[in-house]
């Protein structure tokens, strides 16, 4: 009887503290995702502030290098007195994969389309250059390749380059707006 007397006092009380502990329990777990939430979201921000100036110096940097290897920026600074047209077309693609190479690593701060973009417009250059070429002899003067790729830039309905810089600013400006 005794016992039935305690159990009867004791199974309410154990009763309403698990409920109480079950309760307490869920409201500082729910407290804790909620300071973790803001924390991560404190954290983001904050590597947002670092990360935005760097994207914006790779887009910088990858509109450089566009105007680098557009065709008449390029003739203009890789051509020499006496050079052929197989020595300038040589110097002409080693210029754009040098360019290229040293700015591989801002593919990670910008988009994959930009990115892409920019691949695409590397291609078109270097294509221009040999299609321009194919239709010289080897040993001619590089002023005649100069001339074919400038007037094959010409002919083409979108400017290789300026496409794909057009892609750039338009994105940064979805970035910095």
């Amino acid at each position: 009887m005794i016992i039935l007397e305690i159990i009867k006092y004791t199974l309410p009380s154990v009763v309403v503290f698990l409920t109480a502990y079950y309760i307490l329990k869920q409201v500082f777990a729910s407290q804790k995702e909620q300071q973790q939430a803001e924390m991560e979201s404190q954290i983001a921000k904050e590597n947002l502030k670092l990360i935005s100036p760097v994207r914006m110096q790779a887009y910088e940097r990858m509109v450089l290098f566009l105007e680098r290897i557009a065709p008449s920026n390029l003739i203009i600074r890789q051509n020499q007195a006496g050079l052929t047209v197989f020595q300038f077309q040589t110097r002409l693609i080693n210029a754009i994969r040098e360019e290229f190479e040293h700015n591989l690593s801002q593919q990670l701060y910008i988009s994959n389309k930009a990115w892409e973009e920019v691949v695409q417009a590397k291609e078109g250059v270097v294509k221009l250059i040999n299609t321009a070429a194919s239709q010289l002899k080897s040993d001619d003067p590089s002023l005649q390749l100069g001339q074919l790729i400038i007037n094959g830039e010409n002919a083409l309905k979108k400017a290789i380059v300026k496409e794909a810089i057009s892609v750039l600013k338009k994105e940064m400006e979805k970035k910095v707006g």
